[in-house]
């Protein structure tokens, strides 16, 4: 995990708008460098970097002896940079994997570069031979980006909003249209002789579902569909081992961080590692995931770690989580608290730097509950695809932030190119709930295999807010009982004048809200709606609230 943060075209003295860059500072502690690029003084790129691959070599902004008008930032990891080297008979100079983004790009092109690239990323590419800025983000947005530019030319990009806050020239950060980068895109721009910035064109360059361009180190797939899933989704975790930092694993005693931790442990054996794999929950006291991922840390051998929190101090750290979210999405909020909480010990408490986890797998494979509720199998496809799409603004954004505010990288292998497009190839009637059991796709194909208990592969999907909690009272619970008395009805009956896009219709959404706002006054369309179960008549978006969510 790294931040980058670049400008192109200021009028303000650069040397002052530098002190924006540092805001992400949390995501790269280990080393950071910003740059005024040579004949643009207007333009700088900067840098944090959290060291994971090519110690020497991997620091940023990124330039190459043999490609010297060439200068890039990013933040992420390719995956297949050694089958790029291999395939195209590149010559590296460096052993960071970055360098195959350079290398495609200076051989094929932006678009050709994009299309190659196996792995997660957000990367900025300067030519400065041809005078142009690229902007590209991987199919899922699993890696951030976001973006604003002025009709005065001015462009800025960031990791997160907060390092874009205060850049605007003249004008107020309320007046400028600052967005997410559109993953599977990427963008271009022209840089005039002084360092003004015109766009030229967004491209998509990889649709979800589509089979990657790239060659790939995944097994054939044959005619066992089950065969398939297995080996798919091991070779995505497989590939994700690339790192020279502590390799750990989230582990909430579900279906996905199971299956991942599982295969994570097994694959560390079989690659010889140093080190255990070192496994993390976290929950209040006697809460179902730390009892069902203590069963799973026991039957895999992960060295285990329960990060165990009070009512307290989860709720006292709502507001640390908002701002680093930037998000007041009501289910995102509820679930990052946790994820944050135990990231927080995982970066004070250990050296285990990459952490994998299991996001993904609920909107790839109809995880929800809410799907048991689906008209068709069609209408269930559309609603997986939808899902798979707005990732970016929810679920990986959640696991994104969460992480990186305490300097870790995360992984996600449900999310891998190759298994996904694979998935998503597969029947729609086949990748519904069967028996009353949603994911019963995965959960069969891994039936049998001693990955894990038998009850864990089958347990029922419990929300990873409602998890965390006990039995007795809920995340959700909890938090209304707290903002009760600090929305008042009069307050929220005035929501819909005070916040016109998303007005929120409780008084928790109210209090989410009123924080975001107190960190980024106007951005509330850097979400687009509310995350809610389709279906359902429910107005709450627990799977605790759909009673036991199928009937």
């Amino acid at each position: 995990m790294c931040g980058i943060w670049a400008i192109f075209g200021s009028e303000d003295d650069v040397s002052k708008q530098c002190g924006s860059c540092l805001k992400i500072g949390h995501r790269g502690p280990d080393s950071f460098r910003i740059e005024n690029i040579n004949h643009f003084k207007n333009c700088c790129l900067g840098f944090h970097r959290l060291a994971v691959v090519g110690d020497v070599y991997g620091m940023q902004p990124m330039r190459l002896h043999s490609l010297p008008h060439l200068w890039m930032i990013y933040n992420g990891e390719i995956y297949n940079c050694k089958l790029v080297k291999k395939q195209f008979d590149f010559d590296y100079e460096t052993d960071s994997d970055g360098e195959a983004i350079m290398r495609l790009y200076a051989h094929g092109g932006v678009e050709f570069a994009a299309q190659h690239l196996d792995g997660v990323f957000a990367f900025i590419l300067l030519d400065t031979a041809e005078r142009k800025v690229y902007i590209g983000r991987d199919t899922y947005g699993v890696r951030p980006a976001f973006r604003f530019i002025n009709e005065d030319g001015f462009l800025a990009v960031c990791s997160e909003v907060k390092g874009l806050l205060g850049l605007a020239h003249s004008n107020g950060d309320h007046e400028i249209d600052l967005t997410p980068f559109p993953p599977g895109h990427y963008e271009t721009y022209d840089l005039s002789t002084s360092g003004k910035a015109t766009f030229r064109e967004q491209k998509r360059f990889h649709s979800i579902g589509v089979p990657p361009k790239y060659l790939t180190a995944a097994p054939s797939i044959g005619d066992d569909i089950a065969a398939n899933i297995r080996s798919l989704l091991t070779a995505a975790v497989k590939k994700r081992l690339m790192a020279d930092r502590r390799i750990g694993c989230l582990l909430s005693g579900g279906l996905d961080s199971s299956l991942v931790a599982s295969l994570l442990v097994k694959l560390g054996k079989e690659m010889n590692l140093s080190y255990p794999i070192q496994t993390f929950s976290t929950g209040m006291e006697n809460s179902p995931d730390l009892l069902a991922a203590r069963k799973v840390a026991s039957h895999i051998g992960s060295e285990h770690h329960e990060v165990t929190f009070t009512e307290d101090e989860a709720l006292s750290a709502i507001e640390d989580v908002i701002y680093h979210l930037e998000s007041y999405d009501i289910t995102t909020v509820r679930a990052s608290t946790g994820m944050y909480l135990v990231s927080k010990y995982i970066s004070k408490m250990t050296d285990t730097v990459v952490i994998f986890s299991g996001e993904g797998a609920d909107e790839l494979a109809q995880g929800y509950i809410y799907f048991h509720k689906a008209p068709s199998a069609e209408e269930a496809d559309t609603e997986c695809h939808r899902l798979l799409n707005d990732l970016h603004y929810y679920d990986v954004l959640r696991a994104d932030r969460s992480t990186a505010a305490h300097g870790l990288e995360m992984r996600v292998p449900f999310l891998d190119h190759q298994f996904t497009s694979y998935y998503l190839s597969l029947p729609a009637q086949m990748r519904q709930p069967q028996d009353g059991v949603e994911k019963h796709l995965i959960r069969s194909a891994f039936d049998g295999e001693g990955l894990l208990p038998n009850d864990i592969l089958w347990r029922p999907k419990e929300a990873f807010s409602d998890g965390v909690s006990s039995a007795k009272k809920s995340w959700f619970q909890i938090i209304q009982d707290h903002v009760e008395d600090l929305v008042s009805d009069e307050l929220l009956e005035e929501a819909p004048k005070r916040y016109p896009f998303n007005p929120p219709k409780t008084k928790e959404a109210y209090y989410y809200r009123m924080l975001f706002e107190k960190k980024y006054p106007g951005k509330g369309r850097l979400i687009p709606y509310f995350w809610m179960p389709k279906w359902t008549k429910t107005t709450d978006p627990s799977a605790r609230t759909l009673t036991h969510y199928k009937q």
